[in-house]
């Protein structure tokens, strides 16, 4: 029997963004002009009587949360490993993406009663007002979204605030021209409609980030690895006649681990084996922390929670 562990950082930039790197940044500046806009538009909002810049006011509010709660599980996902958090606390970053994702939604929910209230007793709006501060949000929340887009494809936190950003140029756009509609029609139920349009399509934009979120918090296998192919490819692996106990989670928004006891009752140069076991796991699947457990023959039947595999 043998055993061997990977928890390798090695090679990393072959796969993805760094967990830190360029995005600290990135967070900071997202955050602090959003601060600003949300402000502004909040203070715009109320003076133009603009149920359509309070939704995307409160919108742009929980972005700012957002991004604040990305960055600080960002940087506590940084911290060593201890005694009692062996893993360190990289599993901070699909907390933190889990409550996001939730908090998007709760604010979706007091928007909708505003907008609801607003419909119900519509009001004179300020259609220049609204297309100037809509106008500083498609540039502000389009700046932001660039800071994220090249990490978004490799961090579910990365691409929520890119999402978040890119979901709010284009609600801008919208906003700017309800406002011109408004305006120039003197149509007052434009404006909650067209927030009832921003809910829409930011509840919409944000589904699939909450159910990812909701998948890694219940450490289901990343969405991006297919378990079955990795279950065909183990067992196509020289001298592996069978696998059982295949377990493949998520330790953070970034990386991904896996445990499984291989089979070679003829196995020799196991540690050889292992080595490069490893090493393509990361490179075919991007799984970097692997514990590998090899085994002359299965076990008693039912000892293990998972049924067995064996080459057929």
């Amino acid at each position: 029997m043998a055993h061997a562990h990977s928890d390798s950082d090695h090679a990393h930039h072959h796969h993805g963004p760094p967990a830190d790197g360029n995005f600290s940044k990135a967070f900071g500046w997202g955050i602090a002009l959003n601060l600003l806009f949300v402000a502004g538009e909040a203070a715009g909002g109320l003076w133009a009587n603009s149920s359509a810049l309070l939704s995307d006011a409160g919108h742009n509010l929980s972005d700012v949360l957002s991004l604040a709660l990305a960055w600080g599980a960002t940087l506590l996902a940084k911290r060593r490993a201890s005694e009692q958090y062996t893993y360190g606390y990289r599993g901070a970053t699909i907390q933190a993406a889990l409550l996001n994702a939730a908090l998007l939604y709760l604010a979706l929910g007091f928007i909708l009663w505003d907008t609801i209230d607003h419909l119900r007793h519509p009001a004179p709006v300020n259609g220049p007002v609204v297309m100037g501060l809509a106008g500083l949000g498609i540039l502000i929340n389009g700046f932001t979204a660039w800071l994220f887009r090249s990490g978004q494809k490799g961090d579910v936190n990365v691409r929520g605030a890119y999402l978040h950003m890119l979901t709010d140029m284009l609600v801008s756009v919208g906003v700017v021209v309800g406002g011109a509609l408004v305006y120039f029609t003197g149509w007052l139920w434009l404006d909650p409609a067209i927030s009832f349009i921003i809910l829409a399509v930011v509840g919409y934009s944000s589904w699939g980030l909450l159910r990812e979120t909701v998948r890694l918090g219940l450490q289901a296998a990343p969405a991006g690895i297919e378990v079955a192919a990795v279950r065909r490819w183990l067992l196509a692996r020289p001298g592996v006649t069978g696998l059982h106990d295949l377990h493949i989670w998520p330790l953070s928004t970034q990386d991904t681990a896996l445990t499984v006891h291989l089979v070679r009752p003829n196995g020799d140069n196991g540690n050889q084996f292992l080595r490069n076991l490893q090493h393509d796991l990361q490179h075919e699947f991007n799984i970097r922390h692997c514990t590998v457990q090899l085994e002359d023959e299965f076990p008693a039947m039912g000892a293990h929670g998972c049924c067995d595999e064996q080459v057929q």
